[in-house]
């Protein structure tokens, strides 16, 4: 039976137009209950560590940090800038670093120079508050020795030397 209707012309033509009522659904209650459900919220402020003992030098600087909550982070804003004694030190260049992890080597730094970081977390929400900001400081050049100002004698020898930085080292360590 199947194939003989299958082999007749079928005429599908409606006698009546269809008669469709137009209604307008209101789903914007829906719609916020379901974005508040998805949506997470911004980060808190993250928390950086104070300089490690071994975290610097000469030119570079290991910074970290971390979140004392569980957000959701995608990345990181890392900023950065020379610390300045002069008054008008917003002048300063500021360089900011977008970071996956909880810490950062930032290179390409002046030796014996003091930097503020400061960080901040992002997510799909937006960004969070920086953390409070952190001195590190870079190691010293090594001191050139002056060849030319060597004396010893039996029992002593006079070893002069100058410092290549422009800020002042508080000690140096000399070694035999």
């Amino acid at each position: 039976r199947l194939e003989e209707f299958l082999k007749k012309e079928v005429d599908l033509e409606l006698s009546m137009l269809p008669d469709f009522e137009e209604r307008v659904i209101d789903v914007s209650e829906v719609e916020q209950l379901m974005n508040s459900i998805n949506a997470i919220p911004a980060p808190c402020a993250p928390v950086i560590n104070p300089q490690a003992p071994s975290a610097a030098t000469g030119t570079s600087l290991r910074v970290c940090w971390g979140l004392f909550s569980d957000d959701t982070v995608e990345c990181y804003q890392l900023c950065y800038k020379p610390v300045s004694n002069e008054r008008h030190s917003d002048g300063q260049a500021e360089h900011t670093l977008k970071v996956k992890e909880t810490y950062c080597t930032i290179t390409d730094l002046l030796p014996n120079t003091q930097y503020e970081f400061w960080v901040s977390a992002l997510n799909a929400s937006g960004i969070s508050p920086p953390s409070e900001r952190a001195v590190y400081v870079t190691a010293p050049s090594p001191p050139t020795i002056k060849n030319k100002k060597i004396q010893s004698c039996e029992n002593a020898v006079l070893v002069c030397w100058e410092s290549r930085d422009i800020n002042p080292v508080d000690s140096y360590t000399v070694e035999l």
